[in-house]
């Protein structure tokens, strides 16, 4: 029997031969490790970020800074010999010890800030366990090199008295190199999470503390210059006591911390191509100070040239916590973007990070030309010294306009874990421009104190332009590529991948014997017809 007319019609339509069934739509691979392009991200939201980890951090520096002044004047009332002992041990001391193991902790920091970005966690806690263990073994050559500092200050013809006081207090900074091993690590652990808030706090709590431990140590043990060491160790450890106890208290570690593990013994070759390359670029810019003290004492007064280094430097040293902090924290930005394998978000961090350094440069070279006057007064009443130092700071202000903006861009280079590079900018700018400008200028022209300084501003002048020329040509596809690789997040991906074949495939078959299925419907039913 014939099925009815307007059945007939609308089993046409919907079964057909001509009439093809509707096809399912395809399945799509998911790369949750590789998002779709981002979307337009704002300067001002990301200066915004950029503000809530440095800020903090300009906080931070400025507490550290008070405290070595503190230590300054707790050596000065002393007397001049302690004084004296205690600015060179602390000179020898940064140079061959605390800028070492500054910028060998700075390995650490594109692995852990890239690891938090592509949220393999578990990498922070290894980092972080390796680098205190790389600092650790440092110690030990810098320890040894330190108790011969006596030996090695006469050689150079150092005053056996200044030398001996100077001994005498580095000796007694030796548990600080220990101290310092987990200090930095901490420290780069927390801000590489934009955790930088609770620095400030435990910083301020330790230089709150930092006072009656110095007049404790120093006048009630009358420990004399042994104490001001002994102080700057005691306030270093309970900064870290400080630290450990909020990462324990607030759950910061769980994320990131397994336990102490074997897995740090193994695998250091890429920390050491971070680490030395970022050691090398630190100790390299430290180093041209010393450098400048040690010139300064061959020109035509060095008694007041000296003195008025000694100064410029502490200003420089007061100026450089805002660009240092501004540095970290693009460094940071930087860092989780490219882990998280945002490209585009990762070049507007560094672009707003540039200009927040050039605007912070201005800021520098107001404030250097506004108190030229007056800044040595604070210090000295020698004329001599007042007028060196007068003539100078304008200089210092032109250098921070490019140091401001070179600092930020070695953050840069520090979140796309490229401190070879860093450090290729710093020794060609410094070495290979800067010196040798700064020594024609001030022995063969004539110049003096002003041409040492005109070096120096030739060195940063050729550093802001080194380090805009490799941030202008950076390819940062390839850098987010390359932090997957760091991250090890590429091995993941490709896991993911062959789970994500099989569910298609497993997809595919079924929507197959869906589609034989309705064939063999559509048959059934037009033979019926």
């Amino acid at each position: 029997m014939c099925q009815p007319e307007s059945l007939k019609t609308i089993t046409h339509c919907k079964c057909s031969p001509t009439t093809k069934p509707s096809q399912p739509p395809s399945p799509t691979i998911h790369t949750p490790f590789f998002p779709s392009p981002p979307k337009p991200h704002s300067a001002l939201i990301e200066t915004k970020s950029i503000a809530d980890i440095s800020l903090p951090m300009i906080l931070t520096g400025l507490l550290l800074y008070s405290r070595s002044m503190v230590s300054m004047l707790f050596l000065g009332r002393l007397g001049g010999l302690a004084l004296a002992g205690g600015s060179l041990a602390v000179g020898f001391s940064n140079i061959t010890g605390y800028s070492v193991l500054s910028g060998l902790s700075m390995g650490m920091e594109p692995i852990c800030g890239q690891a938090f970005g592509a949220r393999k966690h578990s990498l922070l806690g290894l980092a972080l366990q390796k680098t205190v263990l790389l600092l650790l073994l440092s110690s030990i050559p810098i320890a040894a090199l330190w108790l011969y500092m006596q030996d090695i200050l006469l050689c150079f013809g150092q005053d056996p008295d200044i030398a001996s006081a100077a001994h005498s207090y580095v000796l007694f900074a030796l548990p600080d190199l220990f101290i310092q091993s987990f200090l930095h690590p901490i420290r780069i652990y927390l801000r590489t999470q934009s955790i930088t808030l609770p620095l400030t706090y435990a910083a301020a709590a330790a230089f709150c503390l930092h006072i009656p431990i110095n007049y404790f140590l120093v006048f009630v043990l009358q420990l004399g210059i042994r104490g001001v060491a002994l102080g700057a160790v005691w306030t270093n450890l309970n900064l870290v006591l400080l630290l450990v106890s909020y990462i324990y208290l607030s759950g910061v570690y769980e994320k990131t911390w397994e336990g102490l593990s074997m897995e740090c013994l193994r695998g250091w070759r890429t920390l050491l191509d971070l680490a030395i390359p970022s050691c090398v670029s630190v100790c390299l810019e430290w180093w041209w100070y010393e450098i400048m003290i040690l010139l300064c004492g061959l020109l035509s007064n060095p008694r007041a040239t000296v003195a008025s280094m000694g100064i410029l430097i502490q200003t420089t040293a007061l100026m450089y916590i805002f660009p240092s902090s501004l540095s970290f924290a693009v460094s940071t930005r930087v860092g989780n973007e490219l882990g998280a394998n945002q490209p585009d978000r990762a070049r507007v961090a560094a672009k707003t990070g540039l200009c927040c350094g050039f605007l912070l440069g201005l800021t520098a070279l107001g404030f250097a030309f506004s108190v030229r006057n007056a800044w040595a007064l604070m210090f000295t009443d020698d004329g001599d010294i007042v007028r060196l130092t007068s003539m100078v700071l304008p200089i210092i202000g032109l250098c921070e306009l490019g140091n401001c903006p070179q600092t930020t861009g070695c953050g840069v280079l520090r979140g796309s874990a490229r401190p070879k590079v860093g450090a290729n900018v710093n020794l060609g700018s410094f070495y290979g421009v800067g010196m040798p400008v700064a020594l024609w200028l001030g022995f063969y022209l004539g110049l003096d104190f002003k041409g040492l300084w005109f070096g120096m501003l030739a060195a940063q002048a050729s550093c802001v332009a080194m380090m805009l020329v490799v941030l202008g040509r950076t390819d940062w596809e390839l850098e987010a590529r390359r932090a997957q690789q760091l991250t090890g997040v590429v091995a993941d991906i490709d896991d993911n991948k062959k789970i994500n074949v099989v569910v298609v495939v497993d997809e595919v078959n079924n929507v197959e014997r869906r589609r034989n299925h309705v064939s063999f419907v559509s048959k059934l039913i037009n033979c019926n017809c």
